[in-house]
């Protein structure tokens, strides 16, 4: 598998979630630090996906689009997950506790039906040169969004907001 196969690199991105949660569950660590740099990779992944590679597989007869839509409505909950932790102010409390396992399970419950449906389903329909044109353009958009500070508290809560219009 190239390096840039959209599969690969989205797959790499979840690995990567999974290590900030252990960080964030450690009472020793910068939590707030690491707090940040997961909301950037998480909006980041998330928008990146939905840009590019989510209507990209909507063209393809044997990806269920139903799987595609359900991915944007629990990104949008990981958000909404998301903007909750990053408004609790004190990183010690039981309230932050509390918001940080409802985001790791909503999250953690996205890339797993993620892995199970969408990344199957554009492991076996979609073509690898195409996979690794989509893995371009997934990794463009991220580091755009990136670039652009995503994961502020701002702009979670303007996603948020928007996506309940």
């Amino acid at each position: 598998m190239p390096a840039t196969d959209v599969v690969e690199l989205i797959l790499k991105d979840h690995r990567k979630m999974e290590d900030l949660f252990r960080i964030l569950r450690n009472v020793e660590a910068d939590r707030g630090a690491a707090l940040q740099g997961f909301a950037h990779l998480l909006i980041a992944h998330a928008s990146a996906e939905e840009d590019e590679v989510y209507p990209a597989l909507r063209r393809y007869k044997n990806v269920d689009d139903d799987e595609v839509d359900h991915g944007v409505h629990e990104h949008h909950e990981a958000n909404e997950a998301l903007l909750a932790l990053l408004e609790v102010g004190d990183t010690g409390s039981e309230e932050w506790d509390e918001k940080l396992e409802e985001l790791v399970t909503a999250v953690n419950h996205h890339a797993d039906e993620e892995e199970r449906t969408l990344l199957n389903d554009a492991r076996e329909n979609v073509a690898e040169d195409r996979r690794s044109q989509l893995g371009e353009a997934f990794r463009e958009a991220r580091a755009k969004y990136l670039a652009e500070g995503c994961g502020s508290i701002e702009n979670v809560r303007k996603l948020v907001a928007a996506a309940d219009e």
